[in-house]
């Protein structure tokens, strides 16, 4: 069972129809620089994604790329009003919807 679907009380169905009426899910790390976008889920299981989720990386958090590192990794993502590094390998576990809009 992964850690995301232990949650009980997060309304699955509403960010299923988000990620299909916006069709353009992608995993965090391929999210453009700057570009605004949702947390759709976090997948795999293990203390990685529990703590992930801990720090407020869970669906229908509004999420930002600020910056990369110049060789690629770690990334800097803003997470609702706060900064987070995360490596690659971290962020491809976490699904996201891209907004159309300026703050989601």
């Amino acid at each position: 069972m992964s850690v995301a679907q232990s949650i009980p009380d997060i309304p699955e169905t509403s960010f299923k129809e988000a990620g299909e009426s916006a069709g353009r899910s992608v995993s965090l790390d391929r999210l453009p620089h700057g570009a605004h976008a949702r947390v759709f889920s976090v997948g795999g299981s293990g203390a990685v994604a529990r703590r992930l989720m801990e720090m407020g990386v869970v669906p229908g958090a509004p999420v930002c790329v600020v910056k990369c590192a110049p060789l690629g990794d770690p990334l800097e993502v803003r997470v609702r009003d706060y900064h987070l590094a995360l490596r690659r390998n971290e962020a491809q576990m976490i699904s996201v919807v891209i907004s159309d809009k300026e703050k989601p």
